[in-house]
């Protein structure tokens, strides 16, 4: 490998000034992933805490492995639109029974959990990356289904996300759904199309319309529990294949369900010890000038984030 040799000069004015205006976007950044942290706000979040549930991010670091990382994809989805930064859904990849796999969590502190356009676009690049590399799909469902006033631009693509389950599963991909509140409407056809579905006592409900729903339609009368709840799902539907006392040992199920997969990730693991670059990381925020019209040596980025500042370039005449 051949060494970058960086001749960046940090002491420099121009340095500073593009080093103060990243800082500044940096600090924009971070209060957008603020918002995204909050969920649906304290209101909601207060109102879920008070129903003996744990939040989204709350369940994600029950399920991983203890003090491995979550990388979250997506995490400011939605960002300039209408719907809150983050389209309702958690998503990242997590170690789970020393098993990479897909995770991805409603939140239901955001209008139910309810799916809007953006939380699409967000789920369908999660499955296309979970078919890509093979990585088993843990879903932790709390949904209301489909945003309603936005249905004409959900229905679509919400069907795409079904199918994704379907595609999973036929190459042989396993897909999990941990059903820890009302999943309804679309909300429904996760576990519906999941190949293991875990359902907790008294908290889990399945179904495609609610009591309400069933008494305009049909005037029968009906209650969550026979409809769609933990207990008729168990034992008389047979969608729920393990039946959960709480949210605790519901995710304890899910990790053993990944533990018995017994799987292996597609491709070879990393055959190199790693090397911190030659060049200080922290030296990046200097190098874009706040101007874009204003060209950089895009090598001085590289030799702060290669090992080693290594680096064969290809075609470095062309």
């Amino acid at each position: 490998m051949t060494a970058l040799r960086s001749t960046l000069d940090i002491t420099g004015d121009d340095f500073t000034r593009a080093s103060a205006a990243m800082t500044e976007k940096l600090g924009e950044l971070s209060a957008e992933f603020d918002k995204v942290l909050a969920g649906g706000g304290e209101k909601y979040v207060e109102r879920h805490r008070k129903r003996g549930k744990m939040l989204a991010r709350e369940r994600i670091e029950m399920l991983i492995d203890p003090d491995t990382a979550f990388l979250e994809l997506c995490p400011l989805a939605a960002h300039g639109s209408q719907f809150p930064v983050g389209a309702s859904v958690v998503m990242g990849i997590g170690v789970v029974e020393g098993v990479e796999c897909l995770i991805v969590a409603n939140d239901p502190t955001v209008k139910g959990g309810t799916s809007n356009p953006w939380t699409l676009r967000k789920i369908l690049r999660g499955n296309d990356i979970a078919l890509e590399n093979r990585l088993p799909v843990v879903s932790l469902v709390e949904s209301g289904g489909a945003d309603l006033p936005t249905q004409k631009e959900v229905f679509i693509p919400g069907g795409r996300m079904f199918r994704d389950l379907t595609r999973l599963s036929a190459a042989g991909i396993p897909t999990v759904a941990l059903v820890f509140g009302n999943s309804t409407a679309g909300g429904a056809y996760v576990p519906g199309l999941s190949d293991h579905v875990v359902m907790i006592e008294k908290q889990s409900k399945v179904f495609l319309g609610g009591p309400p729903l069933v008494k305009m339609a049909t005037g029968e009368e009906s209650d969550d529990e026979s409809l769609g709840g933990a207990q008729m799902h168990a034992r008389t539907s047979g969608l729920a294949d393990y039946y959960a006392a709480d949210e605790q040992d519901c995710i304890r199920i899910g990790r053993r369900i990944v533990a018995r997969l017994n799987w292996r990730k597609k491709g070879p693991g990393p055959v190199a010890p790693i090397l911190e670059p030659r060049y200080n990381a922290e030296e990046l925020t200097g190098i874009v000038p706040p101007d874009l019209k204003i060209p950089f040596n895009p090598r001085e980025v590289i030799a702060r984030i290669v090992d080693d500042s290594d680096f064969d370039e290809f075609k470095a005449e062309y």
